[in-house]
């Protein structure tokens, strides 16, 4: 059961990138279409979201902190919009729930609250877009 008090709703702010995020794979689905490389989509993504104004941070490095020490690993998100959303881009036939695992483990790992995992190989893009709140 979920204890509400200790739920915090995500922020206008937050709410209101998370929609320009959503709007943004819409259209470049509808454009493109699916069956592409992972990273034109991530371009793609990455030039609209910055056109239309926001800040993205590409392949942003995840630290992991384990027993007091920082360890800078390999790990890297996708995109970063406004230092608040975490987007991890697919371009697969198969969603694997290590793929969530690996969003909820990012918005651990950076303090964030918000994450999209979208997969753009997909016939219709709503199928395609899996929202995260932590």
């Amino acid at each position: 059961m979920l204890n509400r008090a200790n739920y915090q709703i995500l922020s206008e702010e937050e709410e209101r990138i998370g929609k320009a995020v959503v709007h943004t794979a819409y259209n470049i689905h509808k454009n493109l279409g699916p069956g592409l490389l992972e990273s034109v989509y991530e371009l793609c993504f990455c030039h609209e979201l910055t056109k239309s104004g926001l800040s993205i941070k590409k392949q942003q490095p995840v630290p992991i902190i384990y027993d007091g020490i920082v360890f800078d690993v390999a790990l890297r998100l996708d995109v970063l919009v406004e230092d608040l959303i975490i987007c991890e881009l697919k371009a697969t036939e198969t969603i694997l729930p290590v793929f969530g695992a690996q969003l909820l483990s990012y918005l651990r790992l950076s303090n964030k609250r918000l994450g999209f995992l979208i997969n753009f190989n997909v016939p219709i893009i709503k199928e395609g877009i899996r929202r995260i709140v932590l």
